[in-house]
């Protein structure tokens, strides 16, 4: 069950750069003439996420992150927020730990490399088939009626922060404006094509698939095909979704214009991040960006992930990617969906119960939406690269929602996030906890649900419906 996990950018002061290199180095270990350490990078290169006190110009930010042995990627000067990289492994150290972290070091400390090295995967099926009559999940929000009243408007942009987009899918080329996309897998925003094209994941089309395929009596329809979608790469090709891609992603969104942003995936490199310790330069960080993303107007939507957690009640421990165990509390959120202003999606099957893989959680899931059920054998059909293939998980609930909430968008011009959020959870359909959650038949319950029908820890306010969003 895969679930995957513009500001303007600061640039360093050619007369900086050469001021700091032009400092004379003194024996190893000895501080040089300003009282700082000289610099002995090793030669790998590692990115960091930095956090500043707000107001800090962005020469200051790039100045700081000089001294430190860095050099400046992208400053976020909105939300004080820095992205850098360095070859001396010092460079968290110098900065303060409290306030820079690196995913990568972390990882290359530990030998690991990404979630997974998945190949591209093509899906198969002729495009110009008719394979509408296979979307039980639109017919489950009453998608396929909505489009008698309108497919969407083209003034909406949603962003897809995933793995790119296959623009040439006949079923998206009309959908995806390239002059809103961009790669933030640096921390950086790039505009150019290959840097928001899909590499080796699939992900990311078939999140857009289900979100805004066109409605043209050929292969699949999306929730809303008549809006606009921006391909926002941050989902790196190795598989990581690292914290400076997604602030890089939001701020994008924030800066152009999108009505929605979905998120199908959880920030790396934890499955909960914890508000303490050095994870709190990750949680703060995309706390942050996701607030500001909401003050210009962006609904941020994302997948509560598959990892079948009470996202409500963490608790125990869990191994981190160097392998030492981390205790979980009430502080320790899946980002960005367990912050505040964000739709969290968990996911049902045909069925309509929550999936097994489905995280879930009383006061943390906004709304739900069709994910499939492996289980079951039948799964989401949408766009992949050649074709089109089935896939389970909240990756695929969640887009589900970004489509409903790109309708009212559209019927609704010029909503605020909060009145977006109010119409989602308002119109979603209630579904009731299950009497009995025994998904193998073992006698036992797989989850306990708490809560009631409006409200409830399985389906927060019940499965969105997108009739509901295009009726008066």
């Amino acid at each position: 069950m895969p679930l995957l996990r513009l500001t303007r950018a600061a640039a360093v002061s050619v007369v900086m750069v050469a001021a700091a290199f032009a400092v004379p180095l003194l024996a190893d270990g000895e501080p040089l003439e300003d009282g700082s350490l000289p610099c002995h990078p090793t030669g790998a290169q590692s990115r960091y996420l930095v956090l500043f006190a707000e107001g800090t110009s962005p020469e200051g930010a790039s100045h700081e992150m000089t001294l430190a042995c860095g050099s400046t990627v992208a400053y976020y000067g909105e939300i004080a927020v820095g992205v850098a990289t360095s070859g001396d492994p010092r460079f968290a150290e110098r900065v303060g730990r409290d306030r820079a972290f690196s995913t990568e070091a972390v990882e290359a400390a530990a030998g690991r490399h990404g979630r997974q090295a998945a190949q591209v995967t093509t899906g198969g099926g002729d495009t110009a088939e008719d394979r509408s009559g296979e979307q039980w999940d639109m017919g489950l929000i009453r998608a396929d009626a909505a489009h008698a009243v309108t497919a969407g408007s083209r003034d909406v942009l949603v962003g897809v922060l995933d793995s790119g987009i296959d623009v040439t899918h006949p079923d998206l080329a009309h959908a995806v404006d390239a002059s809103r996309s961009a790669g933030c897998v640096s921390g950086k925003a790039d505009q150019s094509p290959a840097a928001w094209a899909p590499t080796t994941s699939v992900h990311g089309t078939h999140v857009a698939g289900i979100i805004a395929a066109a409605d043209d009596g050929k292969g699949i329809t999306g929730v809303a095909p008549g809006v606009r979608l921006a391909s926002v790469k941050v989902v790196d090709d190795d598989g990581t979704v690292r914290p400076e891609s997604v602030v890089c992603g939001l701020m994008w969104a924030a800066a152009n214009g999108m009505a929605v942003a979905n998120n199908s995936y959880f920030v790396d490199p934890w499955p909960l991040t914890c508000d303490r310790g050095e994870e709190r330069v990750v949680f703060e960080a995309v706390r942050r960006a996701a607030d500001y993303a909401t003050g210009k107007g962006v609904l941020t939507v994302a997948a509560a992930s598959n990892e079948s957690l009470d996202l409500a009640s963490p608790s125990g421990q869990t191994a981190g990617p160097d392998g030492q165990w981390r205790k979980l509390d009430s502080s320790c959120r899946v980002l960005p969906a367990g912050l505040r202003g964000v739709v969290a999606v968990s996911a049902v099957g045909p069925d309509r119960v929550k999936a097994g893989y489905s995280a879930y959680g009383l006061g943390v899931i906004d709304v739900t939406a069709p994910g499939g059920e492996p289980s079951t054998g039948r799964c989401v059909l949408s766009t992949v690269p050649g074709g089109y293939a089935q896939v389970c998980g909240t990756s695929m609930a969640a887009p589900h929602v970004s489509g409903v909430a790109a309708l009212l968008a559209s019927t609704h011009p010029g909503a605020s996030p909060q009145k977006l959020m109010r119409l989602l959870t308002s119109q979603a359909e209630s579904i009731a906890c299950p009497a009995d959650y025994d998904l193998d038949g073992a006698g036992g319950q797989d989850a306990y649900c708490s809560g009631y029908a409006p409200f409830n820890s399985f389906y927060g306010h019940g499965m969105v419906d997108a009739l509901a969003a295009v009726t008066p």
